[in-house]
Parts: structure tokens; C-alpha cells; sequence
């Protein structure tokens, strides 16, 4: 198997294989063009997001400047809107819904490293998907940690660190991010 079917399935791989370089190289090339682009038409913007993307909806827009890994991991619904310098650790799927709205600042990492010392050591990485649903709000500056999977309808507080899943529906604030206490108004 090679190494870049390893990173996308989850496996342990090695991040400094030749076909995983070259493919970061293109990914930076795009980048510099897509960051660059910030004058251009959401039109444009778009063309360009489908370029490199595994997916793209109607009317996705990404505000530049973005980061991300390898960028066709990443599959982004319609309507979705993500704002000034959102990162996009992409070394394996990242499902962002149709109307999902994630505010300035917010870390979307599925990569991860092994728990192991020694495993850690030698260099072998790996990553967990991050599945975010439909019209879910993430505020400024969350994170979203390797593996967590964000319901339809969720609110991410801004600033909250996500490492557990998310239900649908629900709100969580904090960090770690817990749902949100309920309060009776008078």
C-alpha cells in the first residue's frame, strides 16, 4: 500500500514519502494562488476551491487567507461559509455540511500522532476523519481535534477546544468544549 493510501484510510504512514512531498509542493503552488485571490470574485474563489478539493458545493465560500495539507481530503457542502484564516489539517477526509458557518481563526485538524513513544519516534503519523454536519455554527478561534464528528445543527462556542463528539443540536462551549449549562430566564 502506498503511503498516501495509508494517510487517507488512517493508518500509520510516512508524512516524508516523495508522493506526499510533491503533492504538499502542489498544494502550496495552490495556495499561494487561492490566498492571492482575495480581490477576485466569489465566482473565481469558487473555480479555484474546485481545482484542488475533493468536493464543493453550490456556493461554498472560503475567505482567503486558508491553510490547509493536501486540500483533496476536504469536502465542503453548499452554502457553507468559512471565514478569514481557517486551517485545514487534511491528511485524511474532512466533511464539512451544506450551511455549515465557521467564524475566523477556527483549527480543523484531522491529523493526529501516535500515543506511543516510540511509534512516535520514528517519525509515522496518522489521522482521524472530522465529520462536521449541516448548518452547524463553529464561533472564532475553536478547534476541532482528529476524529470528532459535530452533529446537524450543533453551536461550537468560539474559543472551545472540541475533542469529543458533538450531538445534534446541541451547544458546546469551553475547553474541552461541554455542553452549554441550561438556564431558566426569568
Amino acid at each position: 500500500m502506498r503511503e498516501r493510501e495509508k494517510m487517507v484510510t488512517g493508518a500509520l504512514y510516512d508524512a516524508n514519502d516523495a508522493e506526499l512531498q510533491a503533492e504538499q509542493g502542489i498544494t502550496a503552488r495552490w495556495l499561494e494562488r487561492y490566498n492571492a485571490s482575495s480581490t477576485a470574485s466569489v465566482v473565481d474563489r469558487h473555480a479555484l476551491l474546485r481545482e484542488r478539493f475533493g468536493s464543493v458545493g453550490a456556493g461554498a465560500v472560503i475567505r482567503p487567507p486558508f491553510q490547509c495539507d493536501y486540500g483533496f481530503n476536504i469536502h465542503i457542502g453548499a452554502g457553507a461559509f468559512i471565514n478569514f484564516n481557517a486551517v485545514i489539517l487534511d491528511v485524511t477526509t474532512v466533511t464539512i455540511g451544506a450551511g455549515t458557518l465557521i467564524g475566523p481563526g477556527v483549527q480543523v485538524l484531522a491529523a493526529d500522532h501516535p500515543r506511543d513513544p516510540v511509534v512516535r519516534r520514528s517519525g509515522l503519523e496518522l489521522g482521524r476523519p472530522v465529520v462536521i454536519g449541516d448548518n452547524v455554527w463553529i464561533g472564532a478561534g475553536a478547534l476541532i481535534l482528529p476524529g470528532v464528528t459535530i452533529g446537524d445543527d450543533a453551536i461550537v462556542g468560539a474559543g472551545a477546544v472540541v475533542t469529543k463528539d458533538v450531538a445534534a443540536g446541541s451547544t458546546v462551549v469551553g475547553n474541552p468544549a461541554r455542553p452549554r449549562p441550561v438556564t431558566t430566564s426569568p
